[in-house]
């Protein structure tokens, strides 16, 4: 079939830009599903193939990552999945088999190693997209949720509920997740704990949500952008300041000196000076949870005497260390009884044709997440 999508045509840099153009899209064959979207998060990630921190490994590619739709034909011998199921897809895929998958880490499944080729995980020289020339498109994530259908393996689905809004819990896929795992899973919040938020978009105001359902006694969010820290203390931070600097300075004096137990590092573009000033923040067996993306750099500026004898700990974390099968459903369970906070998060909708504003109003600081409406 024909559909429409978001392509990232050449090798990304600082000005380029998506460019919305017609597809051809294959039907699904065995374990996969043919998807009418319904929403895609704006998230950072994207961004970052577009500008070209992260290298796309195969150009065309339709980028997208965080959504949700509804299912509208299912491959030949693929059990699990009727058309009409509401469905949100997982960004990185679950085999059920490797090693990772099979001791609980689902978020490191060797099927990750196609994200950046778009390709199928059982042939890397097959993909579903073509631009109408015929050229392959790689499916960012084995997805491409900027488009209005796609084809994806199952392994990269979760089935979600009739009743409960697909353009919420689009984020489910990637933000929220990764935001409130980082928090829960590689910070290991505990009641009482004092926590610090570095960076306020779209994976930060989940780690904070993560930490206060956590039983931190103190969420200290940091964000240079009064318009994201007053949103931080409607969902959960209880304190909010613009530099790391005011945020270490409480941290001490709520610790008789000490620090915070961890610091979540989730800003736009993270660099290895970041990451040492959350490490400056952090008491004796503190944690730094680093969750940002940024470019290829090589070093990180932190004293090695404190990382050996204060017993510090610099964490890196996919997608909040989830495990997509079990915690997506848990987070779904989690806002329907209240409890997280979806509907909040969702600043700005837009059509697919305003991609490129979408992320220009993500770089100014204006939204906390950014949403396709298809």
């Amino acid at each position: 079939m024909r559909t429409r999508g978001a392509v990232l045509m050449h090798e990304g840099g600082p000005e380029a830009k998506l460019e919305v153009v017609d597809l051809e899209l294959d039907s699904p064959g065995p374990n996969e599903i043919l998807v009418k979207m319904v929403a895609s998060g704006l998230c950072h990630s994207d961004d970052h193939i577009v500008k070209g921190d992260l290298p796309a490994k195969k150009l065309p590619a339709c980028c997208g990552h965080e959504g949700s739709g509804i299912v509208e034909e299912v491959g030949p011998g693929t059990g699990g999945f009727a058309a009409s199921d509401h469905v949100v897809f997982s960004f990185l895929p679950v085999c059920g088999r490797c090693t990772f998958c099979s001791t609980g880490r689902q978020v490191l499944c060797e099927n990750g190693a196609y994200s950046l080729t778009g390709a199928r995980p059982e042939d890397p020289n097959s993909f579903r997209m073509q631009l109408t020339d015929g050229t392959p498109v790689g499916q960012l994530a084995g997805l491409s949720t900027f488009a209005e259908y796609t084809t994806v393996n199952v392994g990269s689905v979760v089935k979600v509920p009739k009743d409960l809004p697909l353009d919420k819990l689009c984020l489910l896929g990637c933000g929220v997740g990764t935001g409130w795992g980082s928090a829960v899973y590689a910070a290991g919040v505990t009641a009482g704990d004092v926590v610090i938020v570095m960076g306020v978009g779209g994976i930060g105001i989940n780690a904070i949500q993560g930490a206060a359902l956590a039983g931190a006694a103190h969420v200290i969010a940091v964000d240079p952008v009064a318009f994201k820290t007053e949103t931080a203390l409607q969902l959960g931070a209880t304190e909010a300041f613009a530099s790391i600097a005011e945020a270490d300075e409480l941290a001490k004096s709520l610790t008789n000196g000490q620090g915070a137990d961890s610091a979540i590092v989730t800003v736009g573009v993270i660099t290895g000076h970041h990451i040492a000033e959350a490490f400056a923040a952090i008491r004796k067996g503190g944690t730094v949870v680093v969750t940002a993306v940024g470019s290829m750099e090589v070093g990180i500026p932190v004293p090695l005497h404190e990382l050996t004898l204060w017993q510090k700990r610099i964490q890196g974390t996919l997608f909040g260390s989830c495990n997509p099968l079990f915690d997506i459903p848990r987070q779904v369970q989690l806002y329907r009884d209240g409890k997280l906070k979806l509907d909040e998060l969702v600043t700005t909708t837009y059509t697919l044709d305003e991609i490129n504003q979408g992320y220009a109003d993500m770089h100014a600081g204006k939204n906390i997440r950014g949403v396709i409406a298809y």
